[in-house]
């Protein structure tokens, strides 16, 4: 374990001053209480990776060992002897396969003592090689998001001859509800009977997911996010209809992701319950698809398609891709599948797909005002659609497209105010090791805040920027390009969904990217809304952005292009959870936050940290051993699971368009079950 010793010892051990991060093994395991056990717990762990020059190396191992035949803590125990073991190997494999790491690990000593007392220097030390993506930043910002932009430009050869005329009837507008179990302080009387004695019974359900806020039945109105979300989509397209004339309404679909099993069948009817007795949304037509709804398209749309056409014994487990319940990535995959289908057997008028989430709205007088269009004005752009050359010349689609974000106590300052911005250079122990805010300022500025104007480098006709870093809401897709390109997320994504959903098209040509709309822009609430939510969500957020490396990092392995190529066009925000030592970083970020809580007395919240942390982790390091690990089996699964749904969509369009009886009667199931989503 040599290569991280002097990384650890700069971090936990004594310096002129004090410890930054000090740590002790606080007694016997045998007269700890449970908070004490933890703590020494998660220092043994950080101690037997400093190495043996650590005064307390042996009395580490020793313990680390008891506790792993305890019957109470036994799985922690593993877990910690397990990743160390796993890191060792992983920058032993690393270092022989890369000089250069190498190299830097074995100077680390002389280049930290060298960078003493220069926060800013220690950092870049401890980062060129734990985090090589945030180097160089701080202090060159501004050089930084120029080079980035030159990185992103796009010199456009055409424009979309074809582009989208007029939103309300051609994009389908999407967004995600996320439901979970009542509240213990809930008043559900006004729930029917029915409703009431169903949901008691889901109550004995395990729960078996998890999402950073979802909305609990029964929850007040003020602080329903479906309400929110859905009335102000309503007030943004009056507002458009005001400035057009029309009296056009938007086909709008939610997908309804439930944390217990019971609750699919619950979910429709909640929503009708909650939308009944709030205002009205005349300007929407909103439809909710459970996974009920999706196992019904599946059973009397895609399969009866399939039979008729390439019939096969596994095609039912193949398109189970198709749903809403589970992580993240499922449903997010989901709305932008459920256009194509919409295209192909509801309304062929449904161009391209656009996801919201229900905490953003359309600030619609500020856009017309500071940027000339409203939201629908932005979506008419023909750069959606249009073809160039990127940066290193080679051909891009921009059949994508993506707008940004302005929190909601910024955009008196304009709607050009970025939502995340350069942070200080005041770190806590783990955030030495990885730091992602600093890209994602930086790409922040670079991609998202960059306007097109006539006369300048970007004029939005012959230049323009392609974005990697997108948000999961404000952004959309052409149903041609999506059916093309068959893009999606893996179910195993938790996190970043957004960022991961076009990492599937990598390695077909042309390259496929998001068009940046300048002025494109919603207005983000979650903090005047839903500040008990996110309190919640804290730590399992904080868990699933770990997770997030040892995702990404193996999922871009799978990819069939080589991951240099991929790390060197999404760094640095989107690429750096792309690591070349993701367990490494990933337990150190993990353990070190832990310790930082502990000696800053949030001892409960490191308990959290660890209760959660641990069975999470280990699922997810279990989930990519092995080869073939179980994330590249998935990502096969899931991939020529998508390939068939699109060769039913295919196969019903060529069957109706030949006038077939059996396809018109799946084409009436299709608009039938769609019908029943209905829920204003």
């Amino acid at each position: 374990m040599t290569a991280l010793n002097p990384i650890l010892s700069f971090l936990t051990q004594s310096s002129e001053t004090a410890a930054i991060l000090p740590l002790e093994l606080t007694g016997a395991a045998d007269d700890q209480d449970a908070t004490s056990l933890l703590q020494s717990l998660n220092a043994a762990f950080l101690i037997i990776l400093a190495g043996e020059a650590h005064p307390s190396f042996t009395e580490a191992q020793t313990y680390l060992d008891k506790l792993s035949t305890s019957p109470d803590w036994g799985k922690a125990a593993k877990f910690y002897a397990q990743s160390a073991q796993l890191i060792s190997q992983e920058l032993e494999q690393v270092c022989e396969q890369d000089a250069e790491l190498k190299a830097k690990l074995e100077q680390m000593a002389a280049t930290l003592e060298g960078a003493a007392g220069d926060e800013v220097a220690v950092a870049n030390a401890l980062w060129s090689v734990l985090f090589p993506e945030g180097t160089g930043i701080w202090g060159q910002e501004a050089e930084r998001v120029t080079a980035l932009r030159e990185k992103r430009t796009v010199a456009i050869d055409q424009l979309n001859s074809n582009p989208i005329e007029n939103p309300a009837k051609q994009v389908l507008f999407t967004s995600n509800a996320l439901l979970t179990m009542p509240l213990g302080s809930a008043d559900l009387s006004g729930f029917d009977a029915d409703f009431q004695a169903e949901l008691a019974d889901a109550a004995d359900d395990p729960q078996l997911y998890w999402y950073d806020h979802p909305i609990p039945i029964g929850v007040a109105a003020e602080s329903n996010e479906i309400l929110y979300g859905l009335q102000h989509l309503n007030h943004a397209v009056e507002f458009e209809n005001q400035q057009s004339g029309s009296t056009d309404k938007v086909n709008c679909v939610l997908s309804v992701s439930v944390t217990h099993e019971r609750l699919q069948t619950l979910g429709k009817s909640y929503l009708k319950q909650v939308l009944a007795a709030s205002e009205p949304l005349d300007q929407l037509n909103i439809f909710a698809f459970t996974e009920t709804d999706t196992n019904k398209l599946i059973d009397q749309v895609l399969l009866p398609v399939l039979e008729h056409s390439s019939p096969r014994a596994d095609a039912k487990e193949m398109l189970s891709v198709f749903g809403v319940d589970g992580r993240y990535g499922r449903h997010y995959s989901f709305l932008k599948a459920i256009s194509a289908l919409w295209n192909s057997l509801v309304d062929p008028e449904i161009k391209a797909t656009f996801k919201i989430d229900l905490d953003q709205v359309f600030p619609q007088a500020e856009l017309l005002e500071q940027t000339g269009a409203t939201a629908f004005g932005h979506l008419k752009t023909p750069l959606w659609g249009a073809t160039g050359k990127d940066a290193a010349g080679q051909p891009i689609e921009l059949g994508m497209i993506a707008g940004a974000l302005v929190n909601q106590r910024d955009i008196h300052k304009g709607v050009f105010t970025p939502d995340v911005t350069f942070p200080g250079s005041s770190l806590a122990p783990d955030e030495d090791v990885f730091f992602s805010k600093l890209p994602q300022a930086l790409s922040t500025e670079a991609e998202m805040m960059t306007r097109y104007e006539v006369g300048t480098d970007f004029d939005g006709e012959t230049k323009a920027i392609q974005r990697i870093h997108v948000t999961g809401g404000t952004n959309g897709i052409l149903v041609d390009t999506l059916r093309r390109y068959q893009t999606f997320t893996p179910s195993f994504i938790g996190r970043a969904e957004d960022q991961a959903y076009i990492l599937s098209a990598r390695g077909q040509q042309p390259n496929l990217g998001y068009a940046h709309a300048s002025g494109l822009i919603m207005r983000h609430d979650k903090e005047g809304f839903a500040q008990e939510a996110i309190a919640m969500a804290k730590v399992g957020k904080q868990v699933g952005d770990y997770l997030r490396i040892l995702l990404f990092s193996k999922y871009a392995d799978v990819l069939p292009e080589a991951t240099d190529s991929i790390k060197a066009d999404i760094d640095p925000f989107t690429g750096c959870f792309v690591s070349r030592l993701p367990i490494t970083v990933a337990m150190l970020r993990f353990a070190l936050k832990v310790a930082h809580l502990f000696n800053a007395g949030k001892s409960d919240e490191a308990t959290e940290f660890i209760n959660t942390g641990v069975f999470q982790l280990q699922e997810g390091l279990d989930f990519i051993q092995g080869e073939p690990s179980e994330l590249q089996q998935t990502y096969e699964r899931e991939k020529a699971g998508w390939q068939l749904f699109y060769q039913a969509l295919e196969t019903s369009e060529k069957a109706l368009q030949a006038g077939e009886d059996w396809a018109l009667e799946v084409q009436k199931a299709t608009q039938a079950i769609v019908e029943n989503c209905r829920v204003n």
